[in-house]
């Protein structure tokens, strides 16, 4: 079993029960796992040492929210100044050309850049399948592991298309058996429940505008049948309460509600339009909530009201969103973001650094439930690490507190990042470069989908 020791830490920053931060603080990897950890690793022997003095360490990153297909459609013309709804009838007819290559090269990108950026672990929640290209899971399945990330994508849904009343063209939707039959497919083929493992699948329809009532419950009996968890968009704007009024006769707290998806499995993306009754509903029942804040400036969809679901009991973590409405897949940025919008919204004393960093670590941890394995640095747990390099000039007069410095003075990216125990970014550069290679090939598909010449 190889060992590698992990030593002389400016700080360790554990995010366990205790937020315990070590000065000067050490860990040992044993295989894929944290063997131990603390001040003095005096006598302590590795197949590896790496020094981490002017570092900072901290658990791997958890993105709870992602379309990595989205990484083709960034900085999209006559999108990018556009409010939800529009934004999506827009791209739909720019999406719906992707295919399986689509699919593979632009994973494999956004995941790359998702682990130079902390992210550890990520999940994706794809539901595009236009027409003849049914498996397009397998593809998006392929491309994460062409990374080596921890890997949860969701085998997403759509059923309504605009001639149902939904904002899809008919080409990206899929019958309802079509859905159910591959979503049971692509759990017995892919999803691992295994302590440890390196993927998971969840089913998610794509939102409450996008599918029946119908498949909402059937989807719910399908994951209770396989244990798997179950997620989708929610009171994300200020149009989908209105939608969801009109064709429901309910917001879309109480019509999710009505559905029986208030419950512990599942968590939901955004959550931003919510009132008191929403959050006592939602913390009741104790779902997972993946908080977007930099697409929700960008599209104007509003402030997530975080700050007022700190203990509560919902479970907040934090995500990047796609790549069409954030532009980047970098999740130390949102860390940041998430710290200054509350801020915004709330005050200066509302929301700290260390705040946010918990939402991006445990805390997404806690909503894909595997908190017992991930999302802080406490023996037992799996070796997804991450440390940033305080030396250089971004960080300069800001090391009387290092671990803050990291929000506040715009860290970019990891120097190292582990996961399972495997090095894959050294000295801010990942290990395996070949993913670099597909970029060419990832802008020349991007044109051809976005119809650029």
């Amino acid at each position: 079993m190889t060992t590698i020791l992990l030593k002389d830490f400016d700080l360790v920053a554990t995010m366990d029960g205790e937020l315990r931060e070590i000065r000067g603080g050490y860990v040992l990897v044993e295989g894929n796992r944290i063997a131990a950890v603390g001040e003095d690793p005096v006598g302590i022997a590795a197949d590896e040492t790496i020094d981490g003095r002017g570092k900072v360490l901290l658990p791997g990153f958890v993105n709870t929210h992602h379309h990595l297909y989205q990484t083709l459609f960034r900085n999209v013309p006559g999108a990018a100044d556009k409010k939800l709804f529009d934004w999506l009838v827009f791209l739909y007819e720019r999406w719906k050309g992707i295919d399986e290559e689509a699919v593979r090269i632009s994973v494999a990108i956004g995941l790359s850049e998702l682990l130079l950026s902390g992210t550890t672990t990520s999940s994706d929640h794809f539901y595009l399948f236009p027409e003849g290209h049914p498996r397009l899971f397998d593809a998006l399945v392929e491309g994460a592991r062409m990374t080596g990330i921890r890997f949860h994508p969701c085998r997403g849904s759509m059923s309504l298309s605009k001639k149902d009343g939904g904002l899809q063209p008919d080409s990206v939707v899929q019958t309802e058996d079509e859905i159910l039959n591959d979503c049971q497919r692509v759990i017995e083929r892919y999803h691992d429940p295994t302590p440890f493992s390196m993927l998971r699948v969840a089913l998610a329809p794509c939102s409450p505008f996008s599918v029946t009532p119908d498949l909402m419950r059937q989807s719910t009996a399908l994951a209770d049948e396989y244990g798997v968890l179950l997620h989708t968009h929610l009171a994300e704007t200020a149009d989908e309460d209105e939608f969801c009024r009109e064709k429901f006769g309910a917001r879309p707290v109480d019509y999710m509600e009505e559905l029986g998806w208030l419950r512990d499995d599942v968590w939901f993306a955004h959550l931003v339009h919510l009132n008191g009754s929403d959050i006592e509903k939602l913390s009741e029942a104790r779902v997972g909530m993946a908080h977007c804040p930099s697409s929700n400036m960008t599209l104007g969809s509003g402030i997530a009201p975080v700050t007022e679901l700190k203990g509560t009991g919902v479970k907040v973590g934090l995500a990047v969103d796609g790549s069409a409405s954030n532009d980047t897949s970098n999740m130390i940025r949102e860390v940041r973001q998430a710290m200054l919008l509350q801020r915004v919204r709330y005050g200066a004393e509302a929301f700290s650094a260390r705040d946010a960093l918990y939402l991006a670590t445990m805390g997404g941890a806690r909503v894909l439930h595997r908190e017992d394995e991930i999302g802080s640095i406490e023996v037992g747990k799996a070796a997804d690490l991450v440390a940033f390099d305080l030396s250089g000039i971004e960080f300069a007069g800001a090391l009387s507190d290092p671990l803050a410095a990291v929000v506040h003075c715009a860290a970019d990216r990891v120097n190292l990042s582990l996961v399972n125990g495997n090095v894959l970014v050294r000295d801010g550069r990942l290990v395996d470069e070949s993913v670099l290679r597909l970029i060419p090939r990832h802008n020349e598909i991007s044109l051809r989908l976005i119809g650029a010449k």
